[in-house]
């Protein structure tokens, strides 16, 4: 039954159409139903060190975000020079050390903007420095036990088969060579194996919304003029966004539906050009071949269009614009979409916004920063550096240093350490109240207290030594060092199809109970799943920084194995004999 469920839940993962938290605790509900895992400790993961580790690890990061110490580093390279292979070589490695102490997508939301003002700068294709940059995130993650959810995970299995879980750096002998190669290997190497992509000359381009934004005047014999805004977009069904109004040479930006229309009036709106003759014959206005008066009339300079990435976690996944009232609620119009390597054009009220969807977004310059946090994406342009955050910098770096200090040295817990700086950062400031519970990724939280039952459930119920048995049966007398390639190898297949933290769950069990049937130490194998559940390389969805570069590099599915391939295989010849040296007996 564990296994039929867990195949199940391998299937839906691989899906995708269903946010793997729901599948986790799908599962987590059925094993409860069926006994198999006792009803009172349904919920017990949820309580569990690692789950409360990673919540305080993404409170803290945001509060290094919110302190301007990111923002600062972004700021200082901005002047390296126009050399590409130095810019990727730079931005890499810092990229990399960043994600060592910090949300690894927390690091890239800082950097990708950096990357692509340099690429367009000096007339690159981002396509060769946003994957590389995607990837760095995800090496750096592997050289410390806050670096990313599996080395947490992976610890706690430690401590529940040997009394002892892996410390801060116990990760570091093999993550410091691999990231190092590997971050080497994707700057240098790795860039020049992806598709060139044109590059982005600035912010909008990458939708062309000239071809699709209209302008026409309502005329004295207009069949509309009088009638409301809503009435046009009721007659006929026309699929229109209404973005704006010219009204004696001042523009109202987001017009209410109630609206009347007047004489000489200028609607600005987007729409279908297939349909835009039937459109204009029925309303009766007359369609104006050139921008000028949305450049020229009064108030426009104060509207900005800005390209921003839907993160996870958002307040709009899964939502429509229409669903969430961007209009009234935000101020904001939803100019187009772009998923991946291609461009939404129809109707756009209707889109249900996904993980990696660019959005070109319009609204009055003075807000529209705030508004794009408050829903949760990153812009894609250029932030200016935090005035007056030079305290913070300090308090936010001493409060994070601290706690790494008192963690490594085994004065406290890291699920403790960290949860008393997250607290300390909420204390002085530098995380707004309001912000504390938006700065975590629930789905994640979510995910790993529901499978963390399940993993207990698969070794049990006998499931985990029975995958042992066979896997060793496969390897009956071949060498310590080809069983852990074989362990590590399986463990990234599954990291790319499914999320890395759900891998290291299913993995850990079955690693450890392999290491004790064979009599060889439980830390190689566990150090090996831990590898390879954070090269999750092939795909774009194995991991969200993978997801995030998608659309703005202009990749396809198929682009990540070119260089993911090599970067993985890299990784195994590095790491396995590192693994035997350190950590075998």
């Amino acid at each position: 039954m564990v296994f039929l469920l867990l195949a199940s839940a391998l299937i839906l993962f691989i899906w995708g159409k269903i946010r793997y938290d729901f599948i986790a605790l799908a599962i987590l509900f059925v094993l409860s139903i069926l006994r198999i895992i006792p009803v009172e400790d349904t919920f017990s993961g949820f309580g569990h060190p690692a789950v409360i580790t990673v919540a305080a690890v993404m409170i803290v990061s945001q509060g290094l975000q919110n302190s301007g110490l990111i923002d600062l580093i972004a700021r200082w390279l901005e002047k390296i020079g126009k050399n590409n292979l130095l810019q990727t070589v730079v931005l890499c490695a810092v990229t990399g050390i960043a994600s060592a102490f910090m949300n690894n997508v927390g690091a890239i939301a800082i950097m990708m903007p950096v990357a692509i003002k340099l690429s367009n700068k000096n007339n690159n294709p981002p396509s060769h420095i946003l994957m590389p940059l995607a990837f760095s995130s995800i090496l750096g993650g592997m050289m410390t036990l806050i670096g990313t959810p599996p080395n947490i995970i992976i610890s706690t299995f430690r401590n529940n088969a040997i009394g002892s879980p892996f410390k801060m750096f116990d990760f570091m002998p093999v993550g410091i060579f691999i990231t190092i190669v590997g971050i080497a290997f994707v700057s240098i190497i790795g860039w020049r194996l992806l598709p060139k992509r044109k590059a982005q000359n600035g912010p909008g381009e990458l939708f062309n919304i000239d071809d699709y934004i209209t302008e026409v005047r309502v005329l004295k014999n207009s069949n509309y003029r009088g009638k409301k805004l809503g009435d046009i977009k009721k007659a006929k069904n026309f699929d229109i966004n209404i973005l704006g109004l010219i009204r004696n040479k001042r523009r109202i930006h987001t017009p209410e539906l109630s609206e009347e229309l007047k004489v000489n009036d200028i609607l600005i709106f987007e729409a279908d050009s297939e349909n835009l003759k039937e459109f204009t014959d029925i309303t009766g206005f007359k369609l104006l071949g050139g921008k000028q008066f949305r450049k020229d009339a009064a108030g426009s300079k104060d509207i900005s269009n800005r390209e921003v990435v839907v993160i996870n976690g958002s307040k709009i996944l899964g939502k429509t614009a229409s669903d969430l009232n961007l209009r009234s609620r935000y101020g904001i119009n939803l100019l187009a979409v772009a998923r991946a390597d291609q461009q939404i054009k129809q109707r756009l009220d209707h889109i249900k916004f996904q993980v990696g969807d660019v959005l070109l977004l319009q609204g009055r310059t003075q807000v529209l920063d705030e508004t794009i946090s408050n829903i949760g994406c990153i812009p894609l342009e250029e932030r200016g550096l935090r005035i007056g955050y030079q305290k913070r910098i300090i308090m936010a770096l001493s409060i994070f240093i601290a706690a790494i200090i008192i963690a490594a040295t085994g004065i406290l817990h890291v699920s403790l350490s960290f949860s008393i700086a997250a607290l300390l950062l909420i204390l002085t400031g530098i995380i707004p109240f309001r912000d504390v519970y938006k700065d975590i990724d629930w789905a994640i939280i979510i995910l790993l207290g529901a499978m963390l039952p399940v993993g207990t459930a698969l070794e049990l119920s006998g499931g985990a030594n029975t995958i042992a048995e066979i896997i060793m049966s496969w390897g009956t007398g071949i060498p310590l060092w080809l069983m852990l390639a074989i362990i590590m190898s399986i463990t990234m297949l599954l990291s790319n199809v499914i999320n890395n933290a759900a891998t290291a769950v299913l993995m850990a069990p079955i690693g450890i109970i392999i290491a004790q049937n064979t009599g060889v130490s439980v830390d190689s194998f566990l150090m090996s799943i831990a590898i390879g559940a954070s090269s999750p390389f092939l795909t774009p969805i194995g991991h969200q920084s993978n997801t995030l570069v998608m659309a703005p590099g202009g990749y396809k599915f198929t682009d990540y194995w070119r260089m993911g391939l090599p970067l993985q295989i890299l990784i195994i010849v590095i790491a396995i004999p590192i693994i035997m040296l350190v950590w075998s007996p």
